[in-house]
């Protein structure tokens, strides 16, 4: 029997990244973001989620792609990390995929040491890089961000 990921995908400029769809709440359009003092540098700031303060990581910084300020037809993504709901934002939001287990090649395979990328997978219009959230933050980062996030 074949196994099945589903993912979410979405770009940052022209390279397609994926979420496992396990790990994402929602996709909500761009919404005005708070800046958090203190909040390590891979932090943007926070959003109000339905009553919840949800910080926004800057994914393009992670990935080393250019600066650039949110525009109007940018997406938020909700998503989890192990300690918290964590929002990234996304130029655009392709949808969901789904994919055979066996067709995703992981990193290790391809790059060893490759910190923020779990997979690929290609597909017929290119390859889209898997992105694991539970390694998005450094263990500095996440107890500077905790305590930001006590303290706000």
């Amino acid at each position: 029997m074949v196994s099945f990921n589903h993912l979410l995908v979405f770009a940052l400029d022209d390279v397609r990244y994926a979420l496992l769809l396990a790990s994402v709440e929602r996709v909500v359009r761009a919404v005005e973001i708070t800046p958090l003092p203190d909040a390590p540098d891979i932090i943007l700031g926070v959003i109000n989620v339905q009553g919840r303060i949800v910080p926004v990581a800057d994914i393009r910084k992670r990935f080393r792609l250019p600066a650039r300020g949110i525009a109007l037809s940018d997406q938020i993504v909700i998503a989890h990390i192990p300690s918290r709901p964590f929002a990234l934002v996304a130029d655009t939001v392709y949808g969901i995929v789904e994919c055979p287990e066996r067709e995703i090649i992981a990193s290790e395979r391809i790059l060893p040491g490759l910190e923020y990328v779990e997979g690929i997978v290609k597909i017929d219009s290119g390859m889209i890089l898997i992105h694991d959230l539970d390694k998005f933050l450094a263990l500095d980062e996440e107890k500077s961000l905790e305590q930001v996030m006590k303290n706000a």
